[in-house]
């Protein structure tokens, strides 16, 4: 028999009505679940501590002190601070509809409004728990290596001359303020920046640290998922929304402090531009 599935039961902040808490602790524990409460007036970072340190896989948030669009991201942040950002949050209690789009922004994964069944919210848990729990590789592949150079023209002949790398693609990004230039190397290609403009971000990295490697692309299916699972993580972004890249891809951008100092970037192929 499979192990039941750990739920932390919590409310944040100074709110002392708990009869909703409880009975959703009960019924969830009626379905089969192991059911930790934390009583009442915990803080964000004491709710994440017992979250870590329980191993759970679920924190509930309950609030009716209208306190929710503080509290309940506090909580998110508190626990991807401890590394702990892959548990599923969800949240509950009288919370305005407005307010719902928001609270997911944060990384609340679902808002159970009063008149839901804790039934339902028990099926949501186990499926988003499993999900979860089974999620396949990001990625199995480089796509690319991006390389910044003062000028394309100046820089291609090492590696087309030199390496013997043939030139397979050339564009000018308008919204980057960058020319590119794609060579292939086996499976992998490697991308050439120039910079077109003082605007361009090519233009600072060059300034700072001078011609060198600049990003590691990775191939993902789906760039937005990716973005969502290192945002969830809790790791910081520099693209919230995919957005169009060179040779016709989708990409987006994980900020370098959250993998070891290098640029990462999320790339997606496009059907009519695959390879």
């Amino acid at each position: 028999m499979a192990n039941p599935i750990r739920v932390l039961v919590a409310k944040p902040g100074l709110d002392g009505h708990d009869r909703g808490a409880l009975v959703v602790a009960q019924g969830l524990r009626d379905e089969g679940m192991e059911v930790i409460y934390t009583g009442l007036r915990q803080t964000p970072d004491q709710i994440a501590a017992v979250a870590v340190q329980e191993d759970v896989a679920c924190v509930g948030l309950s609030s009716l002190s209208g306190a929710h669009m503080d509290l309940f991201p506090e909580v998110v942040q508190a626990l991807r601070a401890r590394g702990a950002g892959d548990i599923l949050v969800i949240g509950g209690g009288v919370i305005p509809e407005q307010d719902i789009p928001l609270l997911k922004q944060s990384g609340i994964a679902e808002i159970f409004t009063p008149g839901s069944s804790i039934h339902g919210m028990a099926e949501y848990i186990r499926q988003h728990v499993a999900k979860a729990s089974v999620l396949p590789p990001l990625t199995g592949r480089i796509d690319h290596i991006g390389i910044a150079v003062d000028s394309i023209a100046k820089s291609i002949a090492f590696y087309t001359e030199h390496l013997g790398l043939p030139l397979v693609h050339e564009e000018t990004i308008p919204d980057d303020h960058v020319k590119v230039a794609f060579l292939q190397a086996g499976e992998t290609f490697l991308e050439l920046l120039e910079p077109l403009s003082e605007a361009s971000a090519v233009a600072t990295f060059l300034k700072k640290r001078g011609p060198g490697m600049h990003h590691i692309a990775y191939e993902v299916d789906s760039v937005e998922e990716a973005l969502l699972r290192a945002q969830n993580a809790g790791y910081r972004l520099l693209d919230e929304k995919p957005r169009r890249g060179g040779h016709g891809k989708l990409i987006g951008f994980v900020h370098p402090a959250a993998s070891n100092g290098v640029l990462t970037e999320y790339c997606q192929r496009i059907k009519e531009h695959a390879q």
